[in-house]
This record gives structure tokens, sequence and C-alpha cells, in this order.
């Protein structure tokens, strides 16, 4: 298992949290998900061999945000 916190820039609101836990919650391997807005980012554990943290900033920025 492996933690990273990835930088996300766009988030506004509570709303903008829930959409990028939802996001990160759908990959397989993902084991636990926390969105900070104050601090514009989120914790990531998940294992390495179901999904990568390139895939996982993808599907962020899909949806309209911009990964740092």
């Amino acid at each position: 298992m492996a933690t990273s916190t990835i930088d996300i820039e766009g988030m506004t609101c509570d709303h903008c949290v829930g959409s990028i836990t939802k996001i990160l919650e759908v990959f397989d391997g993902v084991s636990e998900v926390s969105v900070m807005l104050a601090e514009n980012n989120a914790q990531v554990t998940y294992d390495e061999n179901k999904v990568t943290l390139l895939q996982m900033t993808k599907a962020i920025e899909e949806d309209g945000y911009t990964v740092k």
C-alpha cells in the first residue's frame, strides 16, 4: 500500500470535496481517501498493483480540476 498527497486547484466548496472523494473511491485498490478543502489536496491510500497515481490524477483533471 502507498499513500500519496495530490495537490488540487479549483476546489471551492464541500460539493467539490464530495466529487473528488467519489472520483477516487471508484478505483479498485483505493482503500482510503481524505480530501481537504482548506489545504487544496487529497490524501489517498491505495494498492499500487491495482491503480496508479497517474490514473487518479487524470480522473480528477477530467472532472475539471487542476492537479499540481
